[in-house]
C-alpha cells in the first residue's frame, strides 16, 4: 500500500475514534439525563414517634401514587430511631448527644443514596441547623414548609401546640418570626403541661383520649381568643387526635405538610 493510502486509511480510522468516541459521550448524556429524570430518593429519620412516621410513609407513597398513577410508589430510605434513647436526652437536657445521633443518621442516610433528608418530628428540629452543615444534601425543614403554608392562608398570627421544648425554644417561634413575619402564640404554662404530657404519655404510646381531645380543642380555641388567625399542630402526634372537622379554625397538620414538601422535591425532575 502507499504511503498516500496509508496515510488516508489513518485519517479515516481517527474520524472512526473520535465519531465513536462522541456517540458514547452522547449516549451517556442521555442516560444521564433519563437518571435525573427519575424520582428522587427521600430520606426520612423517623421513630420519634414511630405513630407518626407510619403517617409519613403512607401519605408520601400515597401522594406519589395519586399524582404518578399505576403501580407507582416512593423510592424511600429510612432510619427508625430508638425513641426512648432520644426522649431521655430530651428530658435530661443532653441535646448535644442527641444532635450527634441525629447527625450521624443524616449522614447515614446521604451514602445510602438519599437525594434530601426528613426530620420526621418537630421537636428534633432544633437539631436541624447542626444537621444540615453536617451534610451535602438538603435537609427539607418541616418549619420552612409550614411556613410556606402559614404564608399561602396570607395569615401573620398563629397558634403554635407541640411538645414543651416546641413550645417554649426559640428554634421553632424565632423562626417563624425571624424568616417569614409569623407571629406565634402559645398556651399559658398550665396548657404547655397539659399538651407536652398528653403527647408524651399518651399519643406517642398510641392512646387516643376523647378528653384529651376536648382539652386540645379547647386550647385552640383559647388561642383563637387570643387573636390566632390558624392553629399549627407542631407536634406530628397531634394530627392523630385532631381533625380539621372538630374545630371551625384552620389547622395546619405539620406531618401532612411535610410529607408533601418531600413530594413535591422528589418529583421536582421528573419527566413530563
Amino acid at each position: 500500500m502507499t504511503k498516500l493510502g496509508l496515510r488516508k486509511l489513518a485519517i479515516l480510522f481517527c474520524i472512526f475514534v473520535f465519531l465513536s468516541f462522541w456517540c458514547a459521550n452522547a449516549k451517556s448524556g442521555e442516560n444521564e439525563s433519563e437518571d435525573n429524570s427519575e424520582i428522587r430518593i427521600i430520606g426520612l429519620i423517623g421513630g420519634m414517634s414511630w405513630l407518626s412516621t407510619i403517617e409519613y410513609y403512607r401519605i408520601i407513597n400515597q401522594e406519589i401514587s395519586d399524582r404518578l398513577g399505576g403501580l407507582h410508589s416512593a423510592k424511600i430510605i429510612m432510619i427508625s430511631l430508638d425513641f426512648d434513647t432520644i426522649e431521655k436526652m430530651q428530658t435530661e437536657g443532653r441535646w448535644a448527644d442527641a444532635t450527634d445521633i441525629m447527625v450521624d443518621s443524616a449522614k447515614k442516610l446521604e451514602n445510602g443514596g438519599a437525594d434530601c433528608v426528613l426530620i420526621c418530628t418537630n421537636t428534633m428540629h432544633k437539631t436541624a441547623d447542626d444537621v444540615q452543615n453536617n451534610i451535602s444534601i438538603p435537609l427539607l425543614s418541616i418549619i420552612d414548609a409550614t411556613a410556606e403554608k402559614v404564608k399561602e392562608k396570607r395569615m401573620k398570627k398563629v397558634g403554635l401546640l407541640g411538645t414543651r421544648y416546641t413550645m417554649t425554644d426559640d428554634f421553632y417561634k424565632g423562626k417563624l418570626y425571624k424568616e417569614y413575619g409569623i407571629e406565634a402564640l402559645v398556651p399559658d404554662a398550665k396548657n404547655i403541661s397539659v399538651v407536652n404530657d398528653i403527647i408524651y404519655k399518651e399519643l406517642c404510646v398510641g392512646t387516643i383520649s376523647p378528653s384529651s381531645k376536648n382539652k386540645i380543642i379547647e386550647i385552640i380555641y383559647g388561642l383563637k381568643k387570643d387573636g390566632a388567625e390558624g392553629i399549627i399542630l407542631g407536634c406530628t402526634e397531634l394530627p392523630l387526635l385532631v381533625k380539621s372537622e372538630d374545630v371551625d379554625v384552620p389547622l395546619f397538620n405539620t406531618t401532612e405538610i411535610h410529607a408533601q414538601y418531600a413530594v413535591e422535591y422528589a418529583l421536582k425532575d421528573l419527566a413530563k
